[in-house]
């Protein structure tokens, strides 16, 4: 494959699917949205801050706003008080679900080649035979 033109597309520069898939999946917290909304298809932003204690507030704000932008995610906001909002996955957003779970099955896996089978056992920890979406890690 040589050096292809670069595209633009709805503000995005790259020269290759591979690239714009890249660019949409970028920084720490993306993909773990996705995954924890393909676990948990309907949560509200204090159940995805909740499952992801190191993220800030700010910071999931903006992935939030940026996976709602490139059209991964809905957003639902309900007329009450306190104020409502959830997200899930959109069709698209869906089409990912299996990259991640490939994603964390090489986890998995390259966690077994660092040493680390037989050492996180118990239920505190994620099992790599756990379901999302009807896809399971071997």
């Amino acid at each position: 494959m040589g050096f292809c033109k670069v595209k633009e597309l709805d503000g995005k520069l790259y020269r290759c699917y591979f690239e714009l898939t890249v660019q949409v999946l970028s920084g720490k917290w993306k993909a773990l949205i996705l995954y924890r909304l393909a676990v948990d298809p309907v949560l509200r932003f204090g159940e995805l801050r909740k499952s992801m204690p190191e993220i800030t507030e700010r910071m999931l704000s903006k992935q939030l706003r940026e996976l709602e932008g490139d059209g991964l995610i809905s957003r639902e906001v309900y007329n009450q008080i306190p104020p409502k909002v959830e997200y899930r996955l959109t069709e698209i957003g869906s089409k990912l679900i299996p990259v991640l779970m490939l994603m964390k099955e090489w986890g998995a896996e390259y966690e077994e080649h660092l040493g680390g089978k037989g050492l996180f056992c118990s239920a505190d920890y994620e099992q790599p035979e756990e379901k999302a979406d009807g896809f399971v890690s071997k």
